[in-house]
Parts: structure tokens; sequence; C-alpha cells
């Protein structure tokens, strides 16, 4: 039976704490005082008999009892919402709307697992899903034409007032077609041999690709072509000797089916956070928490990508929606 003690406000400052990993921050984006969410914790704390949170200078991390109650926490607030939506529903109003910018690499792989459990558990919320770069998809953020965009992190210059919540984390992989000569000796010091398909300098991952080079002494390559359009590099990398250097995410299916061959570089320099992008200034909205839900629900069953092995493949996904080229 439940605990009458435990109030919704108990519920939503555990888990608001949880998502920004810091008590000060929670309490900005529930407009409460420090002191207020902190006593606020204490007694859910009391009330449950356990120790929910680690404090320290660095922020919270949740203990084991934590770990278990956040995602009861989680699946009972996205009930709520649904039981509100639905009553809504029910009284003739509008139904629920989101729009969303996939970063590519998130269009292709984690994009189709959110969205079917989104139409499993919140049938009424209808979704507007836009592919572009992250130069593109924020700056439709800051303007408001989209709600929440979910990618890479970007520099911190190009974050300038949003809020970023990590997800996973994701790396470059370097691919080539099936019997690329490259194969018979990979390394990395050859591919300056054959064309390399290399991102653009406006791309998220263009730093990490600067730094893996750098770490091994190399160079740009001198015949390089820039560009991350998914579209343009499937084609031209499976018909010439090109070398890709592009988000695992992108190319996880052609990976996995054989069409494309990644090549056993250790990339651990390349990977960065991949995560969901709102405006800071606002707080978050009920269709944004149900999003927000539905993706940690699929990165907790394994269907979303894991930090991958250096040199190993990725797992399938689902091949990107068509849009603007851009950085991934």
């Amino acid at each position: 039976m439940l605990d009458r003690r435990i109030r919704l406000r108990h519920v939503q400052s555990f888990v608001e704490i949880v998502r920004q990993g810091s008590l000060k921050r929670a309490a900005e984006v529930l407009y409460l005082t420090q002191p207020a969410i902190s006593r606020t914790m204490a007694e859910l704390e009391e009330i449950v008999g356990a120790r929910l949170l680690n404090r320290s200078g660095r922020g919270v991390s949740l203990t084991p009892q934590g770990e278990f109650f956040h995602g009861h926490a989680l699946n009972g607030l996205a009930a709520l919402s649904h039981g509100l939506a639905g009553l809504s529903a029910q009284g003739g109003t509008a139904e629920m709307s989101m729009r969303v910018g996939a970063l590519p690499s998130v269009a292709a792989r984690l994009m189709p697992d959110v969205v079917a459990e989104l139409q499993r558990a919140a049938p009424h919320l209808r979704l507007s899903i836009a592919d572009g770069g992250h130069g593109h998809l924020t700056a439709l953020l800051r303007s408001g034409d989209l709600d929440v965009v979910i990618g890479r992190l970007g520099a911190p210059e190009t974050m300038q007032g949003l809020s970023f919540t990590q997800l996973y984390l994701e790396d470059v992989a370097v691919v080539v077609r099936p019997g690329h000569p490259i194969l018979d000796d990979p390394d990395l010091r050859r591919i300056a041999d054959f064309p390399v398909i290399y991102p653009t300098e406006a791309a998220a991952i263009h730093p990490f690709v600067e730094r893996l080079l750098i770490a091994h002494g190399l160079r740009r390559p001198p015949r390089r072509i820039e560009t991350v359009s998914g579209a343009f590099g499937r084609v031209y990398t499976r018909q010439s000797d090109a070398v890709w250097f592009i988000s695992t995410g992108v190319v996880a299916r052609e990976i996995a089916d054989g069409r494309l061959i990644r090549l056993p570089f250790g990339t651990s320099l390349t990977e960065g956070p991949v995560g969901l992008m709102t405006r800071a200034s606002l707080p978050e909205t009920n269709a944004q928490l149900l999003f927000r839900q539905a993706a940690m629900r699929v990165i907790g069953d394994g269907a979303a990508p894991q930090p991958l092995a250096d040199g190993h493949a990725a797992g399938s996904g689902l091949a990107a929606a068509g849009g603007p080229d851009g950085s991934r």
C-alpha cells in the first residue's frame, strides 16, 4: 500500500535532482529554494526508510536503493501524465504534440525505438521529427520552432542558453567498403593513400576526429572530401576506395549488415555524449517529460547504443531520414 505521507512533490523533486545531477539546478528548474528541495528529499528518505542519494561536492549520485526507486518514480510520473492527457482527450481538447530535432546518428539508431515506445505508452502524443545538423537544429530550438533536440553535445559556444541531459556515449567509426585494399593491412597512417570523407569544421564530431589524428601524430588527410552527408557517404564509400569518418550511429545498420566494414582502429578518443537539448529558460512540459522518459526506458532496456569497444562493430539501427546536411 502506498504510504500516504508521500506527495507528488517528493517524487518530482527526486526525479529532477537525478536528472540535473545537482540539488541546486533541480531547485532552479522546480522554482524552489535549495533548502526547500533538501527538506523535501530528507522527508522522502525518512518516509521510505532508505538513503536514495549520495551527496558530494561534485553533485549527487544514486544509491542502490535510489536506483531501484528511480525507475518506479519515472514510471509513476509517466502514468500520471498519461492519465491527465487522457482526461484532456476525453474532454475534447487537442492532442499533445511535440516537435523533435534529431541529429542523423540518432535518427538512424535511437529514434525508431523511442517512437515505438511512445506509440505504446503515449499514443495521444503526436510527434513531428526534423533531421539535420547540430547548428541547424539548435537554431530551430532557440527560435521555438523545435521543442527538443536529441544528438551529440556541441562545443560550449554552440550550447549557450540550452540545457543538456546526457543519455549515452557514442564514438566515431572509420569505415570502408568490403574488399578495400586497406583491410589487408589496417593502419591509420595509411588513410592518406586514399580519398577520405572527413567531417566539416562545423560538425560536432570534427574536434574528436582531429584529436584522434593528433594522438597518432597524423595531419589532416590531403585527399579529403569535407561533408557529413550520410546519403553521399554511403554511396561514395561503397563505390570507391574512400575511407569515411562518421558517427557510429549513422552507419550502424550498414556495419551490422556487412555493407560497410569498420576498421579496427582505437577510437575511444572520439567518444562524446549524446542527449536531450532543451531551452534552459523554460520548464519541462508534459510532452517533453513523456519523450525523455521513453528515451530513458529504451536505453534502460538495452535497445539504445552503448559505448563501443575499440575496433568492434556497432549494433543495428534504422536508416536516417533525409534532411539538411549538418553536423553529427
